[in-house]
């Protein structure tokens, strides 16, 4: 079929010997009660800010919603999240120092407003049930109108993910085939850890409504149970013959709730690419390469697993986390995924590992027992997470080493000190 063959050659397009790392984090935006900024004003100032940088202002269904400036973009999430993403680079002092340029601007102005940025993986407010996600509105986009209605029905926490939770992401780079393919495998092994030493919560003994005994992993929770359809870890990942055509499969039959296409976004429901494609309700022989790229990424963009490969690998596992902690994280997966002794080596340590469901069971326990809890080989989280760490610090620079240091800034609570272990 032409379109998976496309979709193969486009995720093999992105393969390149650079060693670059993206990182994007996700702010709430919030006055001194915890409420949130409504969507026209900040729609407002984007545009303003936007215009005054000579920035390109993006808009999405008339609505001003973020810009981009050629080293960094922004964009507002469903309840106004707003999220920087910035360009990948090799080195973490253009990162910080990009990140720190956008908070320059925007720390002034959101306070003369009366609000501030603030990095939690959920809604202060929410997480603690003073307020539920029914008390948020959504912005006015076409597409979370149709997200809201259809995740109403595919899970218990859509209006949870939409309105109230946040997140931080990085982005890698892979050589060839085979090279992604270790990498998100050994990635996706390792990312129950991830997910806990990025834990950011606002109260630490925190459930979600009616959930007992699970206080770790709030937003990985939310995620899991929103719709299997598009969420968890990709599906036949782990599976050996794995590659660019079983992601073009995988992205071609997730169900694309909606349809953006020249500018244009329908609600198309349980229907997938292969769904719209096979129909004729899109006719990919027709369409000339712009429009069938800008289709690729829209398909792709709907797939919310805990890793996306487009034309690199983008890690989700994260909760939103203030600059040191993300700029640690993000010197913790350089220390990993671009030392290939250390690929290697946790290749071989967890090559018993061979389904997803062994690695959700590992998230399970975390939930439940966080750094506590018995994983691979018998090695707590905890011990897992050291292990990680040290690793990390041992392939990396002098100043990455320093960076790496942050990771540790919310990783040094009460659970991690039950394993009687001290920080590296």
């Amino acid at each position: 079929m032409e379109y998976l063959n496309d979709i193969s050659e486009y995720i093999r397009s992105g393969e390149s010997d650079d060693t670059n790392l993206g990182l994007e984090i996700e702010h709430f935006v919030v006055n001194d009660e915890g409420i949130q900024i409504g969507f026209h004003e900040i729609s407002e100032l984007i545009d303003k800010v936007g215009r005054e940088l000579g920035a390109e202002v993006i808009y999405i269904d008339h609505f001003p919603v973020g810009y981009y400036t050629g080293e960094y973009s922004t964009s507002l999430e469903p309840s106004c999240q707003f999220e920087i993403s910035i360009n990948p680079y090799s080195d973490l002092q253009t990162i910080e120092s990009i990140y720190r340029e956008f908070r320059s601007i925007w720390d002034p102005i959101f306070e003369e407003k009366g609000y501030h940025l603030e990095t939690k993986g959920n809604l202060p407010l929410v997480e603690k049930q003073i307020i539920t996600p029914d008390d948020i509105p959504l912005s006015p986009k076409k597409r979370y109108k149709y997200m809201d209605a259809y995740f109403r029905k595919s899970g218990k926490y859509g209006k949870y993910m939409m309105r109230a939770s946040a997140s931080a992401q990085v982005s890698i780079d892979y050589k060839s085939e085979a090279d992604m393919v270790r990498k998100l495998t050994v990635l996706e092994k390792i990312s129950p850890f991830f997910m806990l030493m990025m834990e950011n919560k606002s109260d630490e003994a925190s459930t979600l409504p009616g959930v007992e005994g699970k206080t770790h992993l709030l937003r990985t929770q939310e995620w899991d149970d929103l719709d299997p359809a598009r969420t968890g870890f990709v599906p036949h990942s782990l599976d050996s013959d794995f590659g660019y055509d079983k992601m073009a499969e995988v992205i071609s039959r997730t169900p694309l709730i909606l349809l953006t296409d020249e500018g244009e976004t329908i609600d198309v429901g349980s229907r997938s690419a292969h769904d719209l494609l096979e129909n004729k309700s899109i006719k990919w022989e027709e369409l000339d390469a712009d429009r069938r790229k800008k289709l690729i990424e829209h398909f792709m963009s709907m797939g919310f697993f805990h890793f996306r490969v487009k034309k690199y690998i983008e890690i989700r596992v994260a909760d939103s986390v203030p600059l040191d902690k993300a700029l640690g994280y993000v010197a913790l997966i350089k220390g990993i995924v671009y030392s290939d002794k250390n690929l290697r080596l946790l290749n071989e340590v967890l090559s018993n590992i061979r389904d997803i469901e062994s690695i959700q069971n590992v998230v399970e326990a975390i939930e439940r027992d966080g750094f506590n809890a018995v994983v691979y080989n018998g090695k707590t989280a905890g011990e897992w997470a050291d292990h990680l760490y040290d690793l990390a610090e041992k392939a990396l620079g002098k100043e990455d080493r320093e960076y790496l240091q942050g990771v540790r800034t919310i990783w040094s609570n009460s659970e991690q000190k039950n394993t009687n272990k001290q920080p590296a």
